[in-house]
């Protein structure tokens, strides 16, 4: 028998032992075999049968998928051109992400469909402020991260080097219908950054938009041009991370660079209908200067302008950052002065308790337009056009024409 190529199509349990499903090419016929194995190491002493024999081309599992943004060098390695890290990876080497792999010349994604766990969020809780108040969001992520903040608040998942994190599978489409069926106004795509499972989000994005659901991502906003268009023409929303106003901390402490994330910014804001709002973790003496503030908002303004919302929120030592004290809540009310002074119309804090701080107040009349405590909606001033009551002035956001009212609560999901 002569096998031209052989391909994974899948492998799974059945009856306590593995089954293994191949595909190979018979004089151009294709053929699908099943093999019923009780031990790993039977499987594995034939992968590498196949591999040294020359007859297998490609290895997949069902959890990797082929991925677009890349290229061979002339050294031979594999440059991957997701995002601005430009990974250059030997045959099999795996990128900083982890979950994307060189495996036959070609960059794939090797996480597709595994999740770290489902939950309907609060969508204050991404945050997001200005998009559907008081709804529910179911929120997932899978493994690994394009940056290496030493303050990761994720890391357990975000630094996984462990695929069985990723012990929820579920797909595209599993993942929209069950948003529809548990009331969930959209879906995001958070935990970890999903610029790591590029396709499996647009992919979900894709099915959810079809069922009326919109799409979330919670990221760093580090991502090269061609994929960032790809990605955030299916978003709806965004909080993007802006971790610090200076390159020594982007690349001292995240190990990325700034411009990549303030181009991102400019990008969504002026090139796409996203709604967008901004987080900085304020960390004590690292990105909390008076001056590092002032640069920071009045680069928002000028660039963004007066309506994007921006959240300071509370480090907690983490990571490897385990030395560094909790953020006091006055670094915090310093942070949403500055914004406010310099022509932020709407600025908040996070991690810490203060219902003044996170409710929003009309700019024109000074009005309480939506009072939160904690997660918790309690005053609601809009009108069912988004306009203050008072005084008509339009409030920035995406909001239904009344508030959710799923409150403070998060719900674990099974999907599959």
């Amino acid at each position: 028998m002569e096998w031209l190529n052989v391909s994974i199509l899948s492998l799974r349990y059945v009856n306590n032992n593995i089954v293994f499903i191949w595909q190979y090419i018979f004089y151009g016929v294709h053929v699908e075999l099943k093999y019923h194995l009780c031990f790993k190491e039977v499987i594995l002493q034939k992968l590498m049968m196949l591999r040294e024999e020359g007859c297998m081309t490609t290895f997949m599992s069902h959890d990797t998928v082929q991925t677009r943004y890349w290229h061979i060098l002339a050294d031979g390695r594999v440059q991957c051109d997701l995002c601005p890290r430009f990974c250059k990876l030997h045959n099999e080497q795996r990128g900083l992400c982890f979950v994307r792999q060189n495996l036959d010349n070609q960059i794939v994604m090797t996480s597709y469909g595994r999740s770290s766990g489902f939950a309907i969020d609060p969508i204050e809780k991404k945050p997001l402020n200005h998009f559907l108040p008081g709804t529910p969001i179911l929120s997932f992520g899978t493994a690994g991260c394009n940056l290496a903040c030493k303050f990761c608040q994720n890391w357990d998942i975000s630094k996984s080097r462990e695929m069985d994190t990723l012990m929820s599978k579920a797909s595209p489409d599993a993942i929209a219908k069950a948003a529809l069926a548990h009331g969930c106004d959209s879906v995001a795509y958070t935990y970890n950054d999903p610029v790591v499972f590029h396709e499996y989000a647009i992919d979900t994005a894709q099915a959810c938009r079809e069922l009326g659901i919109k799409s979330v991502a919670v990221s760093a906003g580090y991502v090269c041009e061609q994929p960032r268009a790809e990605f955030y023409a299916w978003m709806d929303a965004a909080n993007i991370d802006l971790k610090a106003f200076t390159e020594h901390f982007y690349h001292h402490i995240t190990g990325g660079h700034l411009q990549p994330v303030l181009d991102t910014l400019k990008y969504i804001k002026h090139e796409t209908s996203v709604w967008l709002e901004l987080t900085t973790l304020i960390i004590p003496d690292e990105n909390d200067s008076e001056a590092e503030l002032e640069a920071m908002t009045q680069w928002v303004v000028e660039n963004l302008g007066n309506d994007v919302p921006m959240h300071f929120t509370a480090f907690h030592p983490d990571w490897k950052m385990q030395d560094k004290p909790h953020t006091p809540i006055q670094s915090l009310l310093r942070a949403r002065e500055i914004a406010l002074k310099n022509g932020v119309h709407y600025a908040y804090i996070g991690n810490a308790h203060d219902k003044a701080a996170d409710s929003t107040y009309c700019h024109s009349c000074g009005a309480i337009l939506i009072g939160r405590d904690w997660y918790e909606l309690s005053e609601w001033n809009l009108e069912a056009t988004g306009c203050c009551r008072f005084c008509g002035e339009r409030c920035a956001g995406v909001f239904n024409a009344k508030a959710g009212d799923w409150g403070a609560k998060r719900q674990a999901v099974v999907i599959g």
